[in-house]
């Protein structure tokens, strides 16, 4: 690949309840985050068994992934303020490393 630069970044991958979804982009708006992609209707087991990722009643009762690249600045922040939600709710957040290009896309 010719005239590609990457840059490092992280990215998180937030998983949540549905109905949760406002506070996590509220969240992510006021970090600065600029981009970030929501998966709906999650299916997988975690600890309180397997969660089916169909529609049940509405949005707000399936789970979600929210996924964003993010400076490494803005993870512990992030995490800061996820930390007192997670104590009330379910939900995981995972980080990793990672390599883009076009940073303009990813930082303010």
């Amino acid at each position: 690949m010719k005239n590609l630069n990457f840059s490092p970044l992280k990215k998180l991958e937030i998983i949540l309840e549905g109905e949760h979804q406002e506070f996590a982009t509220d969240l992510l708006d006021r970090a600065g985050v600029k981009s970030y992609t929501i998966i709906n209707n999650l299916s997988g087991k975690g600890r309180q068994g397997f969660h089916e990722g169909h529609l049940m009643f509405n949005e707000d009762d399936v789970l979600i992934m929210i996924i964003a690249a993010v400076p490494e600045e803005l993870v512990e922040p992030i995490l800061e303020g996820f930390a007192p939600f997670f104590n009330e709710y379910s939900g995981v957040v995972f980080t990793s490393d990672i390599q883009v290009t076009r940073l303009v896309k990813f930082k303010n």
